[in-house]
């Protein structure tokens, strides 16, 4: 493996420096070991699992502003732990893969990959955090295991394309090392574990399935949009400017939460307290902790409710808003349901809400009150859907034409006539969502934020998501891909074929080398005989 195989000078004596922290290239102790090529192995698997990684992270983007608003309230910190989170992989990837191809080169520069410590320090290092991560995911977060589930997919048919075409460039290296070994047991294994990866990825596709798999005459109608909070990008959340932004989208329904104030009024708020997204401190620095609930109407309405939006951009789209725009932003309050009542009315939208806190002991004095303002307000019945479970048949004795939302999924021994659903995305599967839609139950699935997860959706034929970016999704007018299965089955043999012609040239163009070399220096070991012969006499 220590042979020179002509590269320049220079490159590979700066190749050597960065992966060995070498400047020389005497080959005088520097033949690689079997360390060595463990160690090798080792990186290997470190570039896999980092980019592993990477993809899991891609995939929680989707969900990672409930990750902001959950470590807000442990930490009273705000911050878009994303970009920490992607700035952290990416160092991880571009490393380990940077160091990759660095052994790569240098094996095919036949130089010896002796791994310096510092990099083995550092590798270990990057295996110790990744999987504090994947464990930290599991612990915290373990509904993204199905949200990666569900991107694959989306991604599937690409990511087995990437996959075929970094296996065939890897044949070179591969098959230079099986030569140069001189098909000793160690390049045999190598051989024989790359050829079982080769033929696995082959056969990939077999176990890749996709709704979008589809003829353009088989696609399900656009899921309709329902804005959570209103429009969380384009304002703060649950004020009327978010609302009113979310009618601008085309959002059908408006989906939010309810709170009761101590002295009896509806009001818009998603957290329990107020510090998130109000200047509570400022106003009430002794009660900031203090529930929402606990703060009487015309308290409420003292605070801020739009500020925060432009100190902490709890999106980037925060960044990008006009000074007009701005000037809206500050000037935003604390909404009632009366409010968020008259203005879904006056665009014939429905209104969908939780009703907050369920485990509060006069739960039922909050639904009673809640029915009763909505009666009062001038929105017709029908446009109510209902969602809170807890005394829900009251509910319907007390307001029959509101429409029942249910946050589960049906039942075998179902007694209840279930018309809509609404659920998070990762608790439907695709064949479960056209089993809803065949028995013509609506189904309305939270949170799609990314264009990727909304075309899985809309190609499965869920009847509406519930999403922060109304902005984004009201502007796709098909999914990201739509494939018809035999364009993929083409796609499919074509890429494999092309992959095993490169892959069976290299190994003949390599054994043609490795043959020449074998003779040239047998032809050298001759002469060399000869000339001592001479010498000798």
């Amino acid at each position: 493996m220590a042979k020179d195989g002509g590269c320049c000078h220079a490159c590979a004596t700066c190749l050597l420096c960065l992966y060995s922290c070498r400047w020389s290239r005497s080959r005088k102790g520097m033949k690689t070991s079997k360390c060595d090529c463990a160690w090798f192995f080792f990186l290997f698997c470190v570039c896999l699992f980092t980019l592993a990684w990477l993809y899991l992270a891609l995939v929680t983007l989707n969900d990672f502003h409930l990750l902001n608003e959950f470590l807000f309230r442990k930490l009273e910190w705000w911050l878009d732990w994303s970009v920490v989170m992607l700035s952290g992989t990416a160092t991880l990837v571009t490393y380990s893969s940077l160091l990759l191809v660095l052994a790569l080169t240098l094996q095919l520069c036949h130089q010896p990959l002796k791994i310096h410590w510092l990099h083995k320090v550092l590798l270990v290092l990057t295996v110790l955090v990744v999987a504090a991560a994947f464990v930290g995911l599991e612990i915290q977060w373990a509904e993204q295991w199905e949200s990666a589930h569900i991107a694959l997919q989306a991604a599937g048919p690409f990511l087995h394309i990437g996959a075929v075409v970094g296996v065939t460039l890897l044949a070179w290296p591969v098959v230079d090392c099986f030569y140069r070994t001189s098909r000793s047991a160690l390049g045999v294994l190598l051989l024989l574990l790359y050829l079982g990866i080769v033929i696995a990825l082959y056969l990939a596709p077999l176990g890749i399935d996709s709704p979008c798999f589809m003829e353009y005459s088989q696609l399900p109608p656009k899921p309709a949009l329902f804005g959570h909070r209103g429009a969380p990008m384009l304002a703060p959340e649950n004020t009327l400017m978010s609302f009113q932004k979310a009618l601008n989208c085309g959002v059908r329904v408006l989906e939010t939460d309810v709170l009761v104030s101590a002295n009896g009024v509806p009001f818009i708020m998603h957290d329990e307290k107020l510090t998130r997204t109000t200047n509570v401190q400022e106003l009430f620095p002794t009660r900031a902790h203090s529930n929402a609930s606990s703060f009487s109407w015309s308290e409420l309405q003292q605070l801020d409710a739009g500020s925060w939006f432009l100190q902490k951009y709890p999106f980037p789209t925060a960044r990008r808003l006009s000074s007009s725009e701005q000037a809206m932003v500050r000037a935003q309050k604390i909404l009632s349901l009366d409010q968020l009542l008259e203005e879904a009315a006056r665009h014939n939208v429905s209104v969908m809400f939780d009703l907050r806190p369920e485990e509060d002991p006069q739960y039922e004095y909050l639904v009673n009150v809640t029915v009763e303002a909505i009666l009062q307000s001038d929105i017709a019945p029908e446009l109510i859907l209902w969602l809170p479970k807890e005394f829900r048949e009251q509910v319907k004795k007390r307001a029959p034409r509101f429409q029942q939302v249910y946050g589960r999924k049906r039942m075998n021994n179902e007694t209840d006539e279930l018309l809509y659903v609404n659920l998070p995305y990762q608790n439907l599967s695709s064949t479960e969502i056209r089993e809803y839609r065949r028995d013509n139950i609506s189904v309305n699935l939270y949170v799609v934020n990314a264009p990727w997860l909304f075309s899985v959706l809309w190609c499965a034929g869920t009847s509406s998501v519930t999403t922060n970016a109304c902005h984004v999704l009201q502007k796709m007018e098909r999914p990201l891909w739509l494939l018809p299965p035999a364009t993929y089955q083409m796609i499919w043999i074509v890429t494999d074929c092309v992959s095993f012609l490169l892959i069976g040239w290299a190994f003949l163009l390599l054994k043609k080398w490795s043959r020449r070399k074998e003779s040239s220096g047998s032809d050298s070991d001759v002469l060399l005989t000869k000339i001592h012969s001479l010498l000798s006499e």
